[in-house]
């Protein structure tokens, strides 16, 4: 079947696996292109999990990374100034990573909207694990408890004539303590969180993660969710492993 043939109801959720960042951000910046060119027609939704890498989006200043780069070299850290909105935040493993490559000619022509619809489907993402998510008023992402709020989801998205790219970050059972490296999102004194911290389920895996995230994708976007192998990607860098977790 080729892409013309398929419906334009979908989305196409590919698990990328373990990969490098910046092989990730070309991929994504690949797709984007096959997106507007109409190599693509249907929204794609990449699922993958990074090596640890630091990222600044545009609004990011030098002063909320709080350690020298040469430090976060020392650690295994990589450094990217991208194009994506927001601040600084970190990936890493046990980090689930979302890149949507979505035409939102096709939803509604609004970021707003969008940024909105993003934080919805993490939050009947995390409902499956008892969880309830909340929206923090004034920023973007997804926190736990809003007595004590812990953010939990990051989210930093670039678009040109409608289509989308970069996304969200959330943490299934992500080692906490990179956070401290820098202020994540710009937000002083933020608490970070996971879904092992919150629920106890340090045996939580990547894998078992993806099914629940890509379906709440299909419920906040009204769309079906057709899993298909990283080769129907278009010709781009595409990796070769497959999401294990740490």
């Amino acid at each position: 079947m080729t892409h013309a043939q398929r419906s334009s109801r979908l989305i196409v959720a590919i698990d990328l696996g373990l990969v490098p960042y910046a092989e990730a951000l070309e991929l994504q910046r690949a797709a984007a292109r096959a997106r507007m060119s109409g190599q693509l027609s249907e929204d794609v939704l990449l699922l993958v999990e990074h090596p640890p890498v630091v990222t600044l989006g545009r609004a990011a200043q030098a002063a909320r990374v709080s350690v020298p780069e040469v430090l976060l070299a020392s650690r295994g850290v990589e450094v990217f100034e991208v194009e994506r909105g927001g601040d600084v935040t970190f990936h890493g493993p046990g980090q689930l990573v979302g890149y949507p490559i979505f035409d939102l000619k096709g939803h509604k022509q609004d970021l707003h909207w969008y940024l909105r619809q993003l934080e919805e489907a993490l939050v009947l993402a995390l409902g499956e694990y008892h969880l309830t998510g909340i929206r923090n008023p004034g920023y973007t992402g997804v926190w736990i408890d809003s007595a004590h709020p812990r953010k939990i989801a990051s989210i930093g998205v670039h678009a040109r004539d409608w289509v989308t790219w970069h996304g969200f970050a959330l943490n299934v059972r992500t080692n906490l303590e990179f956070f401290d490296l820098i202020v994540p999102c710009g937000i002083e004194n933020v608490r970070m969180t996971s879904i092992a911290r919150e629920t106890g389920r340090e045996d939580l895996t990547l894998v078992q993660a993806l099914p629940d995230v890509a379906n709440a994708f299909g419920t906040a976007f009204q769309r079906d969710i057709d899993w298909q192998p990283r080769e129907f990607l278009p010709a781009g860098v595409v990796p070769t492993a497959t999401l294990d977790g740490p």
